[in-house]
């Protein structure tokens, strides 16, 4: 079974960064798709960004132009940089894996079989 375990969220003020961090089983490779999803409490979850094996990434509207999907993959690894945070950007952040592809990557929730616990992330204003 793998394993994704999620950090980095904190309590920010609107404007600010914040960078999370997803790191996943020594036995997933990073050859299928992974990506960052969030859901507020009372809304549905939301599709954030995906990576597919190439390092090809793919952003939500809402985030695009403010986040930034990256890994290294030496450290298993995956990152999120969030920048100029806003209030709506409130959520439980997770990380995810869609084990049956490798590219074209989607954002819907439901293709994704591996979840990690996830990791809080609050903007003030």
């Amino acid at each position: 079974q793998v394993q994704l375990l999620e950090s980095g969220g904190n309590s920010v003020q609107a404007g600010g960064s914040l960078r999370l961090s997803c790191a996943y089983s020594r036995f997933l490779l990073r050859r299928t798709c992974m990506a960052w999803f969030r859901q507020a409490p009372g809304k549905e979850r939301e599709g954030v960004a995906s990576i597919d094996i190439d390092g090809t990434t793919n952003y939500a509207d809402s985030v695009k132009g403010r986040f930034t999907f990256s890994e290294d993959n030496a450290r298993n690894t995956l990152y999120l940089q969030m920048d100029s945070l806003k209030p709506e950007d409130t959520a439980m952040y997770y990380c995810a894996a869609d084990m049956t592809r490798w590219r074209s990557c989607t954002l819907r929730s439901s293709a994704h079989s591996t979840w990690g616990q996830g990791t809080q992330v609050t903007v003030s204003s």
